[in-house]
């Protein structure tokens, strides 16, 4: 059912000066919140968090110190540079329960004849779906469009059990026709102001 199960820890301490301590012990303050429950300020060890996020929509149940609770990321802070975890935004969820997730969109095929581009509009398809059967991708057929033609939130097959939660028309992928570069003309301009 979880993708991870991970150990975790209340925290009592706040602030900067805390925070940097937990990322120095190689773990990540997170916050827990949902179901109308007050916020949980925990603290999961680094390595383990990080492989679960390594599937977006991450069911997780975390084991916070003997109690078992399914979260799934909803806010992923990381640092610049190096890209370590800083900070983690849980939300709660139950079995059966219904959550509005982001689905990442994967395009398959080839294009039709000539130069085109394919744009993705939406790289992330928002959906409804329940919370221990989020899809981890939408494969969408692009074989044999061409420049102008698109593909619509509405024309995206869906797994079972899960619904669009945005507009029926919205572009979700377009193709766009190549543009070519004339440098020719630029270079004709400088030879008559050169003379």
């Amino acid at each position: 059912m979880a993708d991870a199960k991970i150990k975790a820890t209340v925290r009592s301490e706040f602030g900067k000066g805390s925070a940097r301590r937990l990322r120095r012990a190689e773990l990540v303050p997170g916050v827990i919140y949902g179901h109308g429950t007050d916020p949980m300020h925990v603290a999961i060890p680094s390595y383990d968090l990080m492989m679960a996020l390594k599937t977006s929509n991450a069911l997780i149940s975390l084991d916070i110190e003997g109690k078992q609770e399914l979260v799934i990321p909803k806010a992923i802070q990381r640092e610049a540079i190096r890209g370590f975890l800083v900070h983690i935004d849980l939300l709660l969820v139950k079995k059966g329960e219904k959550v509005n997730v982001e689905v990442p969109v994967h395009a398959e095929g080839d294009l039709g004849p000539g130069q085109h581009l394919l744009e993705h509009v939406l790289s992330a398809l928002p959906v409804i779906a329940e919370a221990t059967h989020i899809p981890d991708g939408i494969t969408v057929s692009v074989e044999g469009l061409v420049a102008g033609d698109s593909i619509q939130a509405k024309d995206i097959k869906l797994p079972k059990g899960t619904e669009l939660d945005v507009e029926d028309e919205t572009v979700v992928l377009q193709v766009l026709a190549a543009q070519a570069e004339e440098p020719a003309a630029e270079t004709d301009e400088s030879e008559a102001a050169a003379e």
